[in-house]
């Protein structure tokens, strides 16, 4: 850390000591009353919106609405029957109850022993499945979701007092609950109990202001300042303009404007790529970026041009990532948190992401065509005028330079599509690079939308050590190991010590071919230095991929290839036999280095190999392919990897 982040720290520290006193315990609710100033909310929306949800999207949020009536919601790969009546501190998955009374900043939520899964225990207050029951009564009308959403609502705010307990010691835990109280109070607000839920409640406005306050006091900064700091900035921007019921609320709002307009440009590069260099967080803070500037510009404050041209960029190259399943990369962490829900949970958020985007901007005519969703239409419906931003991309970008990000893949209309990612970035952003996984110079291989080459994914943050360093280490990707070692140091479940910077050497396509080269520079700390090359070679005719691989040393090297869950594979020597099944049946050919000796793992524990993670909290087994042997300095390693097409033809490999 610099000495001015230092610095910071020790008065936070200082700080938290401080508001000791300010703490609210269960005890004193009773002696809250509503402060003085009049409340009202003028932030409602217009009821024939609920008439614009397509009628697909309304079933199923409503399906999972009726679920929620009946206690049951999936946290996390989870499923939970016993939401009736929320335990707000339950760690389903230990069984722990993490401290409910304490003072927020002395409990330790790192720790596993105080509070089990953090995880699952915050994702429940963020109240986004209370938003969704809310959603549900706008749509139908059924006043037994607003009570439902009364009923938690009302349990939360009681077992949650100012700065008491595990839910008030993370500054976007706060950030995103304000999100969701705002828009809860707009979905409910032609409920005849609304005003007696929210403005008229002293409980709820203290809550709303506690919130602020403390989003206020306790900023994320200097290396800690990601996806984090957007999610706090967006929250207060969203309370301060949907609940401007407080003498700070000006201020605030001015600041978490200003605030947010600097992080999404310090948080993405100009292509719009976010500098965490970790898909699923892209999708986050572009989601955080649009609702909160939705939502100012609703309120007549809207952000300056500048910061809705980088939130286009963002939109824009989202769209450019996704395969023609409408799927993401699966690069660096990835924990499936989301702003807002106002539709059915899935898998997969970015055609919600796409639907919104083309509500604020306009769609281009290169972006993938995804439903509009009911989040789309109901955040759409507040926004005034569509957006108009210049200078957006006439033609699918392939390549984000800046990022060091580039796809190689079969043309538009070719179907199925050969779909590549090559990763030739920087590790991560700032000096923790705290969501990067050591995966230089890997690459994502998808074929019809299946995994065929697969980024294993992320699977759990804490509790499970040997299990988060796994699926963060350069074994666990589809690169090369030398020497036994990760290409970055790992300090941590959310630290790196020492980054592995990569650099693109050369990207080429002539129509055919679609060629990627590039390097880095994670091994030269070894006796001798050692430097790793890779070019990636698309061929659109063949619907084939070669991967050449150069290792610059002598050093025992680990090549590994990890394959989707859907793909079984047969290994003869150094040609591996691939097939799938389900939706998109297939077949093709893996030639490995003839150099290397290659093995088949699966769902292997001692050590830890062949797994894939859908989400978090969730983990398959998967085949992995892994070559052994000695590098020598020159020599070049060939993959040959020939998908099998109708009337085609294998053919050797060739350097």
């Amino acid at each position: 850390m610099s000495p001015a982040e230092l610095a910071w720290r020790a008065r936070d520290q200082a700080l938290r000591l401080s508001w000791a006193r300010r703490q609210v315990g269960q005890g004193q609710l009773a002696e809250i009353s509503l402060p003085p100033g009049r409340r009202e909310f003028t932030g409602g929306l217009d009821p024939a919106a609920a008439g614009q949800v397509p009628a697909a999207a309304r079933e199923k949020l409503v399906a999972a609405a009726g679920l929620l009536l009946h206690g049951q919601w999936e946290v996390l790969g989870v499923d939970r029957a016993d939401l009736i009546e929320p335990d707000w501190f339950l760690d389903p998955v230990s069984g722990r109850r993490a401290p409910a009374d304490r003072y927020c900043f002395r409990v330790n939520h790192r720790s596993e022993q105080q509070t089990g899964n953090v995880k699952q225990v915050w994702e429940l207050s963020r109240l986004q499945h209370v938003t969704l029951l809310a959603a549900a009564w706008f749509l139908t009308q059924d006043k037994v979701y607003a009570a439902r959403a009364a009923s938690h609502l009302r349990s939360w705010w009681q077992q949650n007092p100012f700065l008491s307990g595990v839910h008030w010691t993370s500054g976007i835990e706060i950030g995103l609950r304000l999100i969701s109280l705002a828009w809860i109070r707009r979905l409910l607000d032609g409920w005849p109990d609304a005003a007696d839920l929210f403005e008229n409640n002293p409980l709820a406005v203290q809550q709303i202001r506690w919130h602020q306050q403390y989003l206020a006091a306790f900023p994320s900064r200097g290396s800690s300042a990601n996806n984090h700091v957007i999610a706090e900035a967006a929250g207060q921007l969203v309370a301060s303009c949907a609940f401007p019921w407080f003498r700070e609320s000006g201020s605030w709002r001015r600041a978490a404007a200003r605030l947010l307009e600097q992080e999404l440009i310090r948080n993405t590069f100009p292509s719009g790529i976010g500098r965490e260099l970790a898909s699923d967080y892209q999708c986050f803070i572009t989601e955080l970026g649009l609702v909160a500037a939705v939502e100012a510009a609703a309120a007549g404050c809207p952000l300056s041009q500048t910061a809705w041209h980088r939130l286009a960029a963002m939109t824009d190259s989202s769209a450019a990532l996704l395969d023609e399943r409408l799927r993401p990369p699966r690069q660096g962490d990835g924990d499936e948190g989301r702003a807002f829900l106002l539709d059915a949970p899935t898998g997969n958020r970015w055609p919600s992401l796409l639907a919104l985007g083309a509500e604020i901007f306009g769609r281009m005519s290169w972006w993938p065509q995804p439903p509009a969703s009911a989040g789309s239409v109901l955040i759409g419906a507040l926004l005034p005028a569509p957006v108009q931003v210049d200078g957006r991309p006439a033609h699918r970008p392939d390549r984000f330079p800046d990022a060091g990000l580039t796809m190689l893949r079969t043309a538009e209309g070719q179907h199925p599509e050969l779909w590549c990612r090559c990763d030739g970035g920087p590790h991560g952003f700032l000096s923790i690079a705290a969501h990067a996984h050591a995966d230089a110079l890997s690459v994502e291989v998808r074929y019809g939308g299946v995994d065929i080459l697969a980024d294993p994914g992320t699977y759990c943050y804490h509790g499970e050590p040997d299990w988060r360093s796994y699926f963060r280490s350069t074994i666990a990707h589809n690169t090369a190991e030398l020497a036994g070692r990760n290409q970055s140091a790992d300090g941590g479940p959310f630290l790196w010590l020492r980054h592995a910077q990569s650099r693109e050497l050369a990207v080429s396509d002539d129509g055919t071919m679609a060629a990627w080269q590039a390097e880095h520079d994670g091994y030269r700390s070894l006796t001798p230095p050692a430097g790793h090359r890779r070019l990636v070679r698309l061929n659109r005719a063949e619907y084939s991929l070669e991967i050449i691989d150069e290792i610059g040393a002598g050093h025992d090297v680990r090549l590994a290839f990890h394959l989707g869950p859907e793909v079984e594979a047969e290994l003869d020597g150094p040609v591996a036999g691939l097939r799938w099944t389900g939706a998109a049946p297939g077949t093709a050919q893996l030639e490995l280095p003839g150099q290397l000796r290659w093995s088949l793992h699966r769902g292997e524990t001692s050590p830890i190999l062949g797994w894939y993670s859908a989400g978090l909290g969730r983990r398959e087994p998967a085949a992995t392919l892994v070559g052994c042997g000695r590098s020598v300095a020159g020599q070049k390693y060939l993959t040959r990897l020939q998908l099998t097409r109708a009337g085609s033809q294998h053919r050797p490999a060739s350097p």
